[in-house]
């Protein structure tokens, strides 16, 4: 079997080409129907330099940081997700994501083990509760694919951080006795990893509280192992519905054939699709990369609703990228793709501090008129145009 995935990809290639389509030598044997199992891409997993023989050629550096990145966070890729990796090129954005380098092993004195200070704002294990009306419940500490980006690296992919169901429990009932919380984001891990059964079982529990008026799903799994996407598990969401599911898609080149087939999946089941793309150096900081995830994902049904500023987490500095190429993004992306194409840039503050927006600055200048301030802005296309502001009727 010849990989089909060694050349370079013109834009959309991947577009009606299935995963196992592409599949690596190793699981050439591999029948449709068991590639689609979702358990058996969970069992399947590529985990060890061992495991990487047959599926991609490795650079030195790329081997030498699966041996010694493991020690520090695990490796795990889906079959699926690796199918969707050009095979002979380490740049690939998506290889870049999953395939560990050198760069996590440097740790940088302003980095950060708990960037968002989620541990220190949890009344109970497992709930971490900074805003006032909002808490974020983490449910599994494993991924499909755990993503070289990570921010939750001190727990995600760590066992000893499995959330028990005596953990979930108690997390049901602090959500119970405080009213003030009205959203609650099942995040983790992945929640979509827990079973049906189980993930019904707390979707119900929170459906049950009259003050919760918004539940949301923090997934990654349309993107690393869209096959979890089945009936059954939408027959789960859509009678819990609206789920507000919040995936995280970081590049064209992950919008395979499966991949649209979950999120139609998804919205036919009642979920409100949102993504939040987290802004990768050499992965997604360019503009063109950027609009043509967003106009893909809105011809799916999934809007784009972030994109986040990479965290100060351990070992992730080098796919940071400056804040200026956020805002530089943002600036093309204005006025050349509708509204609901545009996200929020968003930098989540460490220590605790909560999400702020950055946008692009657009007055050139703001003087005092006969009529009032005259503010200059300037548009996507370079123009200027004066605006008249009212005067405050209290001054």
């Amino acid at each position: 079997m010849t990989h089909a995935n060694t050349t370079p990809r013109p834009p959309g290639s991947l577009r009606h080409e299935s995963s196992y389509a592409r599949r690596a030598r190793k699981f050439e044997d591999v029948s449709l129907s068991r590639w689609q199992d979702w358990h058996w891409q969970q069992r399947n997993r590529i985990r060890t330099l061992e495991d990487f023989e047959g599926v991609l050629e490795l650079t030195e550096e790329e081997r030498d940081a699966i041996t010694l990145g493991a020690e520090r966070f695990r490796v795990a890729i889906t079959p699926h997700y690796a199918a969707m990796m050009n095979t002979e090129d380490p740049d690939c954005p998506v290889r870049a994501q999953a395939v560990p380098k050198l760069g996590e092993l440097e740790t940088q004195p302003f980095e950060l083990r708990d960037p968002l200070a989620e541990e220190s704002h949890m009344p109970v294990p497992g709930i971490t509760h900074r805003y006032p009306d909002r808490v974020l419940f983490y449910t599994s500490h494993n991924c499909p694919v755990y993503c070289r980006h990570c921010t939750r690296k001190r727990k995600v992919s760590d066992p000893t951080t499995a959330a028990s169901r005596a953990q979930l429990e108690a997390g049901l009932a602090y959500i119970r006795e405080t009213p003030t919380v009205r959203d609650v984001l099942l995040s983790g891990g992945d929640p979509l990893t827990l079973s049906d059964e189980r993930l019904g079982e707390l979707l119900t529990a929170l459906r049950e509280i009259e003050h919760v008026e918004v539940i949301r799903v923090g997934t990654r799994n349309p993107v690393t192992l869209p096959q979890r996407i089945t009936p059954e598990l939408c027959d789960v969401l859509r009678d819990a519905r609206p789920i507000y599911l919040h995936t995280h898609f970081n590049h064209p080149d992950e919008l395979g054939l499966e991949a649209r087939r979950a999120l139609r999946d998804l919205l036919d089941a009642g979920c409100v699709l949102g993504n939040q793309m987290v802004l990768l150096a050499g992965v997604n900081d360019s503009p063109e990369v950027v609009m043509r995830l967003n106009r893909e994902l809105l011809e799916q049904g999934c809007r784009p609703y972030y994109i986040l500023q990479c965290d100060m987490a351990e070992g992730i500095t080098h796919f940071r990228t400056p804040l200026e190429r956020g805002l530089e993004i943002m600036a093309h992306l204005r006025g050349r793709i509708g509204g609901m194409g545009v996200p929020d840039f968003v930098v989540d503050l460490p220590g605790g501090g909560g999400k702020i927006e950055l946008v692009p600055d657009s007055i050139v200048s703001d003087v005092q008129g006969p009529h009032g301030r005259t503010v200059t802005f300037q548009n996507y296309a370079g123009e200027t145009f004066e605006f008249v502001d009212i005067a405050s009727a209290d001054s």
